[in-house]
């Protein structure tokens, strides 16, 4: 099928194609970026003490936040299902897991997951899949109420900590163009955007 006529079309916003394509009518509906983590060797102390402080500050408010296992799969998709209608509906943005078999599979082929728990309840998680010396972050969310007091920031910041202890030395993430707060937030943590993407719809 020609790419014009697919119902949408992801591309690099450098793409040549976007121009041609807006020209000839299609539509930007969504706008996304990526982000890369290099870490040099030995890891700089500046980083790792930045990482530190963003898990300090949580765990000085009360969260406890580490490393979660396979066993806490039903409190993820619990989260994950909270905060279903606030993800990005950008078709270039992939949904977390809606089933408990699937959300449990997360923890297969290197993926590893860090929370944030308030009162025994997980109010942020980030889920992220290891491949060598290199990781991707898939999602991070974070409970409605508990969003803007930085528990995104340091359940990311405590899985980036982990990895980067274990070999790990080049992390993406990446996330749509209208949340603000995670662009922000990944900054924060040592991230640069690297790439932006458009979609486009006839």
């Amino acid at each position: 099928m020609d790419p014009a006529e697919q119902p949408f079309l992801v591309l690099r916003d450098d793409d040549p194609r976007v121009a041609v394509l807006t020209a000839g009518g299609s539509r930007l509906v969504a706008t996304s970026w990526g982000a890369v983590l290099r870490i040099a060797e030995p890891p700089q102390p500046r980083l790792l003490a930045r990482l530190d402080a963003f898990v300090a500050t949580a765990r000085r408010a009360g969260a406890e936040v580490g490393e979660l296992v396979r066993s806490g799969a039903a409190e993820l998709l619990a989260l994950q299902e909270a905060n279903r209608l606030d993800y990005s509906h950008d078709p270039s943005m992939a949904l977390p897991p809606g089933d408990l078999a699937s959300t449990a599979a997360q923890w297969d082929d290197g993926g590893r997951v860090f929370g944030a728990h308030l009162d025994g309840l997980l109010v942020a998680a980030t889920v992220m899949q290891v491949d060598g010396e290199r990781a991707e972050t898939l999602f991070t969310s974070v409970l409605r109420a508990h969003r803007r007091h930085g528990l995104g920031s340091a359940v990311k910041a405590a899985g980036v900590r982990a990895l980067v202890a274990e070999g790990v030395r080049t992390l993406r993430t990446g996330g749509a163009g209208d949340n603000v707060a995670s662009l922000a937030a990944n900054r924060a943590l040592g991230y640069e955007v690297d790439e932006r993407w458009v979609t486009l719809t006839r």
